[in-house]
């Protein structure tokens, strides 16, 4: 999607994730994590293809322990039977410099190390144990990504920070300080795995915090002192709408200033829910600032006192629930139909206009008005539906709109004939 081609972007080194570029230009990548038991292999993997079909470009995974290590290349050979060409990330906290060395075939199947300075040693083994998460990465051609967060903290170079600004003549505000750490614990570890040998195209960073303006303010100043890659998240983002809200609220301020290459959103997951919730939340997101494009737009009128039926809020949920189902085999046929803009409009004072603004939109009748649904394509008006199956009747206009707009690529001036005598 390139709606918006002036928007700035901060210019960051590109890091190769598997073949999944992240940063240098590329367009921002959504990734997810699994919350199964790693070392569940059949199961991680089954969840792992569910975020890859839902749209996860990165899925992250845990490796806490010796079972999970061991289960790593397992699940990515059942990745591999099932079709699934996904980089997978491993996630490590306390013991991750053992696991690696001692599960090398983990280390090889990973196709990113995540660390968290906060928690990779401490005292006299910080660096030890530092070095050699990166010693494996540089000896397996791996990219890591240096996680600090918010509720794991580098403890030492908080209280260093905290006693210079006690001395200091202006301090700075307690809030101030921890965004000071978090920024500094991120450059400071991956000027050390730079020392180390591990190149600048192999780095990636991130500061996870749990609320919007202290996420907004520590990616401003780590962006603006650094040009390595960027991962964004709010961590502990919350559930529901909640989670949701306060994700985009911040997220959206930073990739409007061009800061950020690729992002995840941070749900707690309804009991049984869809993990999947995340990655769509996280294309929305995208899509919404005409970053990218990843799925048909289907513009829909909130409703009103002209609205009191439930017919138009019945058909953009059909359609909507239709649309999500179709993506993945139109995603295989259609080359650019994810630009794709419907409109499913409740009544005749905005739906014929903006039903005309999208490629294919249908304005449905208002409460008490005559039930007849006009269809326009392209700008123009070219039917009327009615009867109980509107539902089905525009869903295969819309079918044979997508398949002779990007199966063929006929110019807009020869669809609305097509569609027209497909009928």
């Amino acid at each position: 999607m390139a709606d918006f081609p002036d928007l700035p972007r901060h210019k960051t080194v590109g890091v190769m994730v598997g073949d999944v570029m992240v940063g240098g230009g590329a367009p921002v990548v959504v990734q997810s994590m699994t919350n199964t038991d790693t070392a569940d292999a059949e199961g991680t993997a089954r969840q792992i293809a569910a975020l890859w079909r839902s749209g996860s470009e990165l899925v992250r995974i845990t490796v806490d322990r010796p079972e999970a290590a061991a289960a790593v290349p397992h699940i990515r050979d059942k990745l591999a039977q099932r079709g699934v060409d996904v980089p997978i990330i491993g996630d490590f906290h306390y013991i991750g410099h053992k696991l690696l060395h001692d599960y090398p075939a983990c280390a090889e199947a990973l196709a990113k190390y995540r660390i968290n300075p906060g928690n990779v040693g401490f005292k006299d083994k910080r660096d030890k144990q530092f070095s050699m998460m990166i010693e494996t990465a540089i000896h397996f051609g791996k990219p890591v990504r240096i996680g600090v967060n918010w509720g794991s903290l580098d403890q030492e170079l908080l209280t260093k920070l905290m006693d210079e600004n006690a001395r200091a003549g202006s301090p700075m505000t307690t809030r101030e300080v921890m965004h000071e750490t978090m920024v500094q614990s991120a450059l400071v570890s991956a000027a050390r795995a730079e020392e180390i040998g591990l190149p600048r195209d192999k780095i990636i960073l991130s500061n996870k915090v749990s609320t919007v303006q202290d996420l907004i303010r520590c990616y401003e100043m780590l962006s603006s002192r650094c040009d390595y890659a960027l991962h964004l998240g709010l961590t502990e983002a919350g559930m529901g709408s909640k989670g949701i809200v306060s994700s985009t609220a911040g997220l959206a301020v930073l990739l409007q200033q061009g800061i950020g290459d690729t992002i995840r959103i941070s749900l707690t997951p309804e009991p049984g829910g869809d993990r999947s919730q995340e990655v769509r939340v996280g294309q929305e997101i995208l899509q919404a600032l005409g970053l990218r494009s990843f799925s048909p737009q289907v513009i829909s009128c909130p409703g009103c006192g002209r609205t009191t039926s439930t017919v138009f809020q019945e058909l953009a949920k059909d359609i909507q629930d239709y649309i999500q189902v179709r993506v993945p085999e139109w995603r295989d046929t259609y080359k650019g139909f994810e630009e794709l803009q419907l409109a499913v409009m409740g009544c005749i004072v905005n739906g014929p206009g903006e039903s005309k603004y999208a490629d294919i939109g249908i304005s449905l009748p208002g409460t008490g008005e005559i039930p007849a649904a006009p269809v326009f394509v392209d700008g123009k008006k070219i039917m009327t539906l009615r009867g109980e199956d509107i539902g089905d009747q525009f869903k295969r206009l819309l079918e044979t709109y997508v398949d002779r707009r990007y199966g063929q690529g006929f110019p807009p001036g020869e669809r609305v004939e097509m569609v027209t005598a497909a009928e």
